[in-house]
């Protein structure tokens, strides 16, 4: 199942108290090199079938109407994973197709 990844992050020209205690922990471990840290959210958004336009579309709805505030906050990615699985199924799938359209069997090479 494909997963869908919404990335928000806090406006950059807002104040992040958390990304500021981040960066002060940082400091005082030794942790140098840093100029700063700012803290986002994360929403991971399991598929059941696949990603077409209209989904594409209802996921950015979501990401700037629900999983983000637009005052405070940027939508700044959306991505779309595919698993393993899926991508040895389509591999496997290339595969067994040539440029004529006729598969040679498992180990033959023609």
């Amino acid at each position: 199942m494909p997963t869908i990844v919404v990335e928000v992050m806090p406006k950059a020209e807002l104040l992040d108290p958390q990304g500021k205690a981040v960066a002060g922990a940082l400091a005082r471990t030794g942790h140098t090199g840093f100029t700063g840290v700012r803290l986002g959210k994360r929403f991971e958004l399991t598929v059941d079938g696949p990603v077409d336009d209209a989904l594409r579309a209802s996921v950015k709805q979501i990401a700037e109407e629900i999983l983000s505030n637009q005052v405070i906050e940027d939508v700044v990615g959306i991505h779309y994973e595919v698993t393993n699985v899926e991508l040895a199924e389509e591999a496997v799938e290339a595969a067994s197709v040539t440029d004529e359209g006729f598969g040679a069997p498992a180990g033959e090479t023609h």
